[in-house]
């Protein structure tokens, strides 16, 4: 999926990337967010870190509560996407081995 880069979404970009601690960032994602909206992130990203893993829908659907249109929305976005959660997925592993 391509998102116009339109000036607003561009400072949504850079007004995240200026969030320095996990307190700012719970902030002002439970400020923009609502509590569903921020759910439904949290599961997409599990949902992700499971397909990568290499775990069937119906183990991931199980484990997750995600629907079946969820679980193939996130793993087209990992097919055909642009890395984004593998980005995220792969960084925070590495910092979990590093013990941070």
């Amino acid at each position: 999926m391509n998102i116009p880069q339109i000036a607003e979404i561009k400072a949504l970009y850079q007004t995240i990337l200026s969030l320095q601690t996990e307190a700012e960032c719970e902030a002002f994602f439970e400020d923009i967010c609502t509590v569903k909206e921020l759910q439904a992130m949290a599961q997409r990203l599990q949902v992700a870190g499971m397909l990568i893993e290499g775990k069937n829908y119906s183990s991931v659907c199980a484990d997750t509560g995600a629907s079946s249109a969820t679980i193939s929305r996130v793993n087209r976005c990992l097919l055909y996407g642009k890395g984004g959660y593998r980005t995220v997925l792969v960084r925070m592993k590495g910092e979990q081995k590093n013990g941070n």
